[in-house]
């Protein structure tokens, strides 16, 4: 392949790696750093390196490969949202997984902590474990959204790797977050989703029920929030309760995919909060 060639082909491979979403990946990451107790640590620079294309390549990429039947049916691919796949592309994406992936998971393997390495390994078998067969928690309701807990695994293994214990609220608030936020966004897939026969917690519970799962959810997040930080803890509930209540005032699919794109924003908001708040304690000397 020419140099000119191989452009489109990596811009091709970023897109189907959903640059939009990478916070999801990287700044749990970060924060996970943080929580470790310093602004910086040259150590963690693989696995942040890792949580950015490589790892979300995995995420979308396989997740593209087994989707392609839903994915024809959804107007959403092909946009910032997600890729929409040829079956002509799949050798390519396999590749680049393997390529960007592999040499991360050996230096982990050689550098890190038996208990670092355990967490990291789930976090790739969950993901993975969600879009392929046989196990296709995407397809198992319930499942799907109890799953995407996993989003909230780099505040244990990042302050592992770097030899510290995981602040347990931060992570399990996470964990909770992660998975009211699945539901809420699948509700804009529940037309597609029903289509070809996949039946997520949102097509089980309809977009009413699923709103009230989101917010249920939510709720237990806040709850942990408050004892890691209570601005956190606030600006969390004032947007999920935003999000399931406008969600509940019109509970359609479209309705969910009008709020989709303040669901992305989301975490970038609540991030910044929880950032700002670390970045000043750690600077001041305020933060263990």
């Amino acid at each position: 392949m020419t140099q000119a060639g191989s452009v489109p082909a990596v811009q091709r491979i970023v897109h189907i790696a959903r640059p939009v979403l990478w916070v999801n990946t990287l700044g749990p990451g970060v924060v996970g750093m943080w929580l470790a107790g310093s602004l910086w640590q040259w150590e963690a620079l693989p696995l942040l390196l890792w949580l950015t294309l490589p790892f979300n390549l995995l995420i979308y990429g396989v997740n593209d490969v087994f989707d392609q039947d839903t994915d024809a049916l959804n107007p959403r691919k092909g946009s910032l949202e997600g890729a929409l796949i040829d079956s002509s592309e799949v050798r390519t994406i396999w590749t680049a997984v393997l390529v960007t992936n592999a040499p991360f998971l050996v230096w982990f393997a050689v550098a890190l902590s038996p208990a670092a390495l355990a967490w990291i390994v789930l976090y790739v078998l969950v993901f993975v474990l969600y879009s392929a067969p046989p196990v296709r928690f995407k397809a198992r309701p319930f499942l799907d959204s109890l799953s995407n807990a996993a989003y909230a695994l780099p505040l244990v293994f990042l302050p592992l790797a770097l030899g510290q214990a995981p602040v347990w609220s931060a992570a399990l608030g996470l964990m909770a977050w992660s998975v009211a936020k699945h539901a809420f966004d699948a509700v804009q897939d529940i037309e597609e989703d029903r289509a070809v026969a996949i039946t997520t917690t949102a097509v089980r519970l309809g977009p009413r029920g699923a709103g009230l799962w989101s917010g249920g959810w939510w709720a237990v997040s806040t709850l942990c929030f408050v004892l890691v930080s209570l601005p956190v803890a606030a600006v969390n509930a004032l947007i999920a309760g935003w999000l399931v209540l406008s969600l509940l005032r019109d509970p359609r699919p479209g309705t969910g995919h009008r709020l989709y794109r303040h669901s992305i924003a989301f975490p970038y908001v609540a991030g910044s909060v929880a950032g700002v708040q670390l970045t000043v304690a750690l600077y001041l000397g305020l933060y263990p």
